[in-house]
């Protein structure tokens, strides 16, 4: 079995985390955007997700001798553990929800403002209840200055969307276009509008004689995107895409005091002579649960959509290879993020472990570079976003100055 002893290793896989957990976002987008059914994506990437927890358990949870207290994966699944088994299944539950709603807020509100309020609601409510779950092994005066710099982030997040939407609304508002703002916030469309029945794209998901690439930040951009994009959001009200944000920030919160429970017993739930779960075992429990509810809710969306998704079949699904393995990667990169975590998260502490919530900053690149989220923005918009990095930055590293050592004997 392979176990991370020292503080140097933790960091290095907290950093792989971080850049696995900041990019398969962008992944989920890029495909939203080129106008896949969400529930397809989802369900692919359902699949390749509990795959990459299989692979971590059979490696590195497997391979080699057991260490004192701590089996190997296949001894402990006969072990009875089951206490354990539920808080780690419990922590991929809540997961499964708040990575389905965040699919659909990145849609409304843009994927660097989503993960960067989602990631510091995080930082905020579960590092604090994991520095009491690991018995204050982190230095408290560090960490929680990390926590006040994440909250500050989550108000500048707040901040950049809003001057993000305004300007937004006020390209669309002065476009020469033949589109222009409805009286309801809608678009109305004039004779150039895309025939949704023309032919595709397969590249930018717009009809063939139509695919006119127009320059990122533009009005005719922000027009073509609704148009080929799979949830609409024209005319919705800002509200409600914060309000998903918020709702998926709260399940991320508690995932990792989930398993932070199922590896380490603070409740003693189990009984004596029992060995606590080790972080692959607890990983796969917990995707196993995410895999489940991921995959109910799915099939279900596919029959009664939301956000205005179109309705779907499972037959429809299968059929739809338009992009799947890019959605079966993101499964992998979420998968292994997820698990590389809480592998430092044992060695260094879960409260330091959440520093991979800089996620933001990887996604914020991939938003400005793959979607041209805030081109052609106002200063305002631009002072804020900066203000919202520079902050992160400093939460970021005052969390991974905070990590302490969990002792393994």
């Amino acid at each position: 079995m392979f176990i991370i002893e020292d503080k140097g290793g933790a960091i290095a896989i907290m950093c792989a985390s971080l850049l696995f957990l900041g990019t398969w976002p962008a992944v989920l987008t890029l495909l939203e955007r080129r106008g896949r059914l969400p529930q397809h994506t989802y369900l692919d990437y359902s699949i390749t997700n509990l795959l990459a927890a299989v692979l971590i358990a059979l490696t590195f949870g497997q391979l080699g001798e057991p260490k004192h207290n701590m089996p190997n994966f296949f001894t402990q699944l006969s072990q009875d553990n089951l206490p354990s088994v539920l808080f780690a299944m419990a922590g991929g539950v809540v997961l499964s929800i708040g990575n389905l709603s965040t699919q659909y807020a990145w849609a409304y509100v843009g994927l660097s403002v989503t993960e960067v309020i989602s990631s510091s609601m995080v930082v905020v409510i579960g590092t604090t209840l994991n520095y009491f779950l690991d018995d204050r092994i982190n230095r408290a005066e560090i960490l929680f200055t990390g926590v006040a710099c994440f909250l500050v982030a989550v108000i500048l997040g707040s901040l950049v969307h809003a001057s993000n939407a305004a300007d937004n609304e006020k390209k669309l508002s002065e476009s020469t276009n033949s589109y222009k703002l409805g009286k309801d916030g809608g678009t109305e469309t004039g004779k150039q509008v895309i025939d949704k029945d023309a032919p595709k794209d397969m590249e930018n998901g717009a009809s063939a004689d139509y695919a006119t690439k127009a320059e990122a930040g533009t009005a005719e951009y922000l027009i073509e995107l609704e148009e080929r994009r799979s949830i609409k959001v024209f005319g919705s009200s800002t509200y409600i895409g914060l309000g998903i944000v918020f709702f998926s920030g709260i399940c991320f919160s508690l995932f990792s005091p989930a398993i932070n429970l199922a590896t380490n017993d603070q409740w003693h739930t189990l009984k004596d002579g029992v060995p606590h779960l080790v972080v692959y075992t607890a990983f796969f429990y917990f995707s196993i649960s995410c895999f489940v509810v991921g995959i109910g809710l799915n099939i279900l969306f596919l029959y009664h959509p939301r956000a205005g998704v179109p309705k779907s079949s499972f037959k429809a699904y299968l059929n739809d290879w338009e992009g799947r393995q890019w959605a079966l990667l993101a499964g992998f990169l979420c998968g292994f993020g997820n698990g590389f975590q809480f592998m430092g998260g044992q060695a260094a502490g879960y409260a330091a472990a959440d520093a991979v919530q800089a996620l933001p900053l990887v996604s914020t690149f991939w938003g400005i570079l793959l979607f041209g989220e805030y081109r052609k923005s106002s200063k305002k918009t631009y002072t804020l976003l900066a203000l919202m990095l520079l902050m992160f930055i400093a939460a970021v590293a005052t969390l991974m100055a905070s990590s302490g050592h969990r002792s393994t004997k």
